[in-house]
């Protein structure tokens, strides 16, 4: 696949990832629309699993692949609020996310329990 196919891919595989998360947190952001396997760049993948992480600015519920990289993101929010929308993510059929760390551009974030 070319690198112009993974991006149009991939940002169609974000967009859907996105909306769920904006239904359920009334606020979402694309982040990563690939990924690099064995060096070559391919969309991020069709699954789509729940988890929070924790940045700088505060608690973040993030959409990932099976392999934890980002696809959506809500805003950064205090535990609660992070909480409830994971809750309503998780309720509206968004699997939670197996592993323990997720990528979210170039850095790899914990996954926490809330």
């Amino acid at each position: 696949m070319q690198y112009f196919q993974a991006v149009q891919e991939g940002k169609r595989r974000a967009s859907k990832a996105q909306m769920k998360l904006f239904e359920a947190g009334g606020f979402s952001m694309l982040t990563l629309t690939t990924k690099k396997v064995s060096g070559k760049f391919v969309p991020v993948g069709e699954e789509e699993y729940g988890a929070v992480i924790i940045s700088d600015d505060g608690y973040v519920v993030v959409v990932v692949d099976e392999d934890g990289y980002t696809k959506a993101q809500s805003k950064a929010a205090e535990q609660d609020e992070a909480a409830d929308t994971y809750k309503k993510l998780l309720q509206n059929g968004t699997e939670q996310f197996g592993g323990d760390k997720v990528t979210m551009w170039a850095r790899e974030y914990p996954v926490v329990n809330i």
